[in-house]
């Protein structure tokens, strides 16, 4: 199934020209958002994701109006792309169905992965210059077992390019800001360091 997704920041943007090049494109079904790039909450682009399926192809007008930031881009695009969901962008000329597609999204994987260990560097930079000065640093501590528990869990689940944020922390009766702050430290510490955040 083809299916577009329209994204204009503002009210006073009009999304005609992207709607006509997503109806040229033959999509079936599009979903249309008023919402500024920078808003966490897509309704629309979140309820699109849901019903994705093998095989289906996702049209956009550019790949900038999947996300607020080129990782939030980069981590939809790949988690789309391990469901089987092809990615076009009309005007970008991105095809992930094609060769140049596929080496585009090995591109951005390695990217995110860089971009992922140099926070991790920057961090245990951080944390070595605090310790060195006497301090803890920004080590979050003082949590509840269930709450480890929780963190332990969704590492397992995080992991796994299938499932949704949503598909995660909701089971876990969480939220979605908890699941993101919860996701930072996942990045950050091993399971071991994460027990030892035990409140005592």
């Amino acid at each position: 199934m083809k299916i577009g997704y329209a994204r204009v920041s503002t009210k006073d943007q009009n999304w005609q020209l992207q709607i006509e090049a997503l109806e040229k494109a033959g999509c079936e079904k599009i979903y249309k958002e008023k919402i500024s790039g920078s808003t966490k909450s897509r309704p629309e682009l979140d309820s699109m994701i849901q019903q994705f399926r093998k095989g289906d192809e996702l049209f956009v007008w550019r790949l900038d109006r999947l996300g607020r930031s080129l990782k939030n881009i980069i981590d939809l695009v790949l988690s789309l792309s391990e469901k089987g969901v092809i990615i076009k962008g009309i005007i970008d000329g991105v095809d992930t169905s094609t060769m140049n597609g596929r080496l585009f999204l090995n591109i951005m994987a390695s990217l995110a992965e860089y971009e992922r260990e140099l926070i991790r560097e920057r961090t245990n930079a951080g944390l070595q210059s605090a310790r060195a000065r006497g301090r803890l640093g920004g080590r979050p501590k003082g949590y509840t077992k269930e709450t480890i528990s929780k963190l332990l869990i969704m590492r397992s689940l995080y992991k796994d390019p299938s499932k949704t944020p949503e598909e995660i922390y909701t089971p876990l009766g969480l939220t979605k800001a908890t699941f993101y702050r919860y996701s930072k430290i996942l990045d950050m510490y091993t399971n071991k360091e994460i027990n030892s955040m035990i409140k005592r």
